[in-house]
């Protein structure tokens, strides 16, 4: 049979597809084990996660929680952070820490060849972390270096500087990191972090090409780590939003610009139709913003937009990093690409290649178990479950043009939005 390599495969829309939720297993210390088998595949990955503390604390001990988990391979009772890194790297396992302002814990990357070798350095982690000064001082020295370049880089600038825009200085999500916090993460406070507030509400997740047995051994073994019970329900500040931001660099020959405002959660009814509206704004490389700035007027490199959280709140920002004397005019055609979406529907061609491109990209995130296990952490945190998935499908394969505008009229036609430029 000839193939004409001259055009591309035919597209094919699945019908449906089937999702099949991970085992799920009550541990003796009350956490929840959830497991998906990955048959042929001997890598193994674990994460277990706790409830995120960070804004719990005073606004001067923000970083604590960072540097202790950053610190809980720094040394233990019985290895230091040379043998500790020797150990792993023997037995070619990973460990990371895994922090965001809603969760905390530690990750495992290893084979299962090595699982029941590693284990036992990795569970101690938990329980037995030393936290040497002479370590902390190095994690102190780099953390400020990397705060001063960030403060240069208008990239980063403008990012951080948006974050203090939407809930204002004062608030855990938006203070702003400086070397002070550094030096008040010492030793003292982080070793009671580590010992009476991380740790809480855990949850186990894992896959590998394990049998019965081996995941029988695992639930005995993380069913002996510290599970705290949540802390109460602290009160957040009230939220005291910034609409707009100039920080001049003379040096700079760019400009970082982010345009924002609050958006909905994942749970919310229109949440789908608003990340097809954000992708065909400025959520892939065919979108409108990146055919205007970047190929019609060549003022950036890359333009994207994003429906984004930190914490329990939500928003949708769009950065680029422009030639600085253009970004006036950035901006312009930015609320003008805006204005069109929520005034005019698109054309039937531009709205089969959107669809088929979101249908393809939600696919390709299940490409591997990995991957199914962090697309059912993502639902699972949101108080979901893969449902959303064969829902957001549906809807992929049926939105049309006055679906788009609809939704860009609900959630993007009221400026002002909040605006940054640095540089």
């Amino acid at each position: 049979m000839f193939l004409d390599r001259s055009k591309a495969p035919e597209f094919k829309v699945p019908e449906d597809f089937e999702l099949l939720p991970p085992s799920e297993f009550k541990l003796s210390n009350g956490a929840k084990f959830f497991f998906i088998p990955t048959p042929g595949l001997d890598a193994v990955k674990i994460d277990i996660i706790c409830k995120g503390q960070r804004a719990s604390l005073p606004l001067e001990l923000s970083l604590i929680p960072s540097f202790t988990l950053q610190m809980l391979q720094e040394g233990t009772k019985l290895k230091n952070a040379g043998e500790i890194a020797e150990f792993f790297d023997f037995y070619a396992s990973e460990v990371h820490p895994i922090l965001t302002f809603a969760h905390e814990g530690l990750g495992l990357l290893t084979t299962r060849k090595h699982l029941s070798t590693v284990l036992d350095i990795f569970i101690s982690l938990f329980t037995e972390a030393t936290f040497p000064q002479d370590m902390l001082e190095k994690r102190h020295s780099q953390r400020k270096l990397s705060i001063q370049l960030e403060r240069e880089r208008t990239a980063s600038r403008a990012s951080q500087i948006f974050s203090k825009c939407l809930f204002g200085a004062f608030h855990p999500y938006g203070v702003e990191i400086t070397e002070e916090h550094v030096d008040a993460a010492v030793r003292e406070p982080l070793v009671s972090y580590y010992e009476s507030m991380l740790w809480q509400h855990l949850e186990i997740f894992v896959t590998g090409n394990l049998d019965s047995t081996e995941v029988d051994k695992l639930c005995i073994l993380f069913g002996q780590l510290p599970n705290r019970q949540v802390s109460e329900s602290i009160l957040l500040p009230g939220i005291n939003t910034l609409l707009a931001v100039t920080e001049p660099k003379e040096k700079s020959v760019q400009s970082s610009i982010r345009i924002g405002n609050w958006s909905i959660p994942k749970t919310h009814p229109d949440f789908i139709g608003l990340t097809v509206f954000n992708t065909l704004l400025g959520g892939y490389f065919g979108s409108r913003l990146v055919k205007n700035i970047r190929e019609d007027k060549g003022h950036t490199y890359g333009i994207h937009s994003t429906l984004a959280e930190i914490g329990d709140s939500n928003y949708w920002v769009i950065a680029a990093d422009v030639q600085k004397a253009f970004y006036p005019e950035v901006i312009k055609e930015i609320y003008h690409e805006i204005k069109i979406l929520t005034e005019v529907k698109i054309d039937g061609d531009e709205l089969e290649v959107l669809r088929n491109y979101l249908i393809g990209q939600m696919l390709k995130q299940f490409s591997t178990s990995f991957d199914l296990i962090d697309r059912f952490k993502a639902v699972h945190h949101s108080g979901m479950d893969f449902g959303y998935f064969t829902e957001k499908l549906a809807y992929l394969k049926r939105f049309t043009s006055e679906d788009i505008r609809s939704i860009g009229q609900k959630y993007f036609s009221k400026p002002p939005f909040i605006e940054v430029i640095v540089g």
